[in-house]
């Protein structure tokens, strides 16, 4: 998620931890230990910023983009083989009805749970 969240928000100089942590919902405490770890992985950079020490830069690695780009390629793949006979219209529709089916098995699952 903070590679994919990186994916969006870097710019030249990367994307601070708390506007990444804003965007994933988390503790920035959380984006920090995770992006150690992504960074002794080679999958992201950390850099002070130039303007303020105390705030970390994050910004993806040329591996990184490499990578994103053959998972895209792939998804893009399997969405076509999976969705293809469906059309874009037709897999939106898919997609709500599924939606609509969930929420009346979860309906169903609290009446049977409140007639208990």
């Amino acid at each position: 998620m903070i590679l994919t969240a990186l994916a969006d928000l870097d710019r030249e100089d990367g994307a601070p931890v708390n506007v990444v942590s804003k965007l994933m919902h988390v503790d920035a405490s959380f984006v920090t230990t995770q992006s150690k770890l992504l960074e002794k992985k080679g999958l992201l950079r950390r850099r002070s910023s130039t303007s303020d020490a105390r705030v970390v830069q994050l910004s993806l690695t040329d591996k990184t983009y490499k990578l994103l780009t053959t998972i895209a390629t792939k998804l893009e793949a399997l969405d076509e083989f999976v969705f293809g006979e469906f059309g874009i219209p037709g897999s939106l529709e898919l997609v709500s009805k599924l939606a609509a089916v969930r929420h009346r098995l979860e309906s169903a699952c609290l009446k049977v749970a409140l007639e208990f």
